[in-house]
C-alpha cells in the first residue's frame, strides 16, 4: 500500500489527482491510500436529486450530500477490489478498530453508511468502483467547525446532527488520527506500507 499525504487540497483538485492514481493502480496493481482534508465544501453524491441552499460540487460517488472542511480527515482508497463486499468490510473493520479504542459508543449504521453516536454523525463512507479499482472513501470529523457542518443535515438525514472527536471529548490531532487509521488499514488489508 502506497500512502499519499496531500494535506489540505481543494476537492475538485483532489478528484483529478485521485483519477490519476486510479490509472496508476490499474497499471501497477498497487493499492494507493490518500490522506487529505478539504477547504469548506459541500459535495453531492450521484444518488441525490434534491437541491440545497448551500453551494455544492457534484461528485461521482454514491450517497447524498457530504460536508468537508478543515479539521476533517479524508481517506481516499484507490485499491484493487475483486469483491466489493469483502473490501468494504475490511474498510469498515479498520474504522471500527479505531472507534473501539477511542470512542466505543460510535456504531456503524448500514442503512445510512457512517458512524453515529445516537443521532450524531461523526464519519461518512462512500465508494465507487471502476474497472476493479475503488474510488472515494471515508471522511472522519476530528475537530471541525460544527456550525458550518450544521448548515445541512449530514447526508440529508432528518434528525441527524454532525459531531466530531473533539466535540465528543477525544483529544487527538489529525496526524495522530491518521497514524492510527493507517495502522488499522494496514492490519486489515495485510499490506505493508
Amino acid at each position: 500500500m502506497i500512502v499519499h499525504d496531500w494535506g489540505e487540497i481543494e476537492y475538485t483538485q483532489a478528484r483529478k489527482e485521485m483519477q490519476k492514481l486510479h490509472s496508476q493502480a490499474l497499471k501497477g496493481h498497487e493499492n494507493h491510500l490518500i490522506l487529505c482534508s478539504h477547504p469548506n465544501v459541500f459535495t453531492l453524491g450521484s444518488d441525490e436529486k434534491k437541491s440545497f441552499d448551500v453551494p455544492c460540487v457534484q461528485s461521482d460517488r454514491g450517497g447524498s450530500i457530504s460536508c468537508h472542511s478543515p479539521g476533517q480527515n479524508v481517506y481516499y482508497f484507490c485499491f484493487e477490489v475483486q469483491k466489493p463486499v469483502l473490501f468494504y468490510k475490511k474498510v469498515l473493520h479498520s474504522f471500527e478498530d479505531f472507534f473501539m479504542k477511542y470512542l466505543p459508543e460510535a456504531v456503524y449504521e448500514k442503512a445510512n453508511p457512517g458512524f453515529y453516536i445516537k443521532n450524531r454523525k461523526i464519519a461518512s463512507l462512500g465508494f465507487r468502483y471502476s474497472q476493479g479499482i475503488s474510488l472515494h472513501g471515508v471522511s472522519l470529523n476530528v475537530d471541525v467547525d460544527l456550525a458550518f457542518h450544521s448548515l445541512v443535515a449530514p447526508c440529508n438525514l432528518e434528525g441527524i446532527v454532525p459531531t466530531s472527536l473533539a466535540n465528543e471529548g477525544v483529544q487527538l490531532t489529525q496526524d495522530q488520527v491518521n497514524s492510527e487509521i493507517v495502522q488499522a488499514i494496514t492490519k486489515h488489508f495485510e499490506d505493508a506500507v
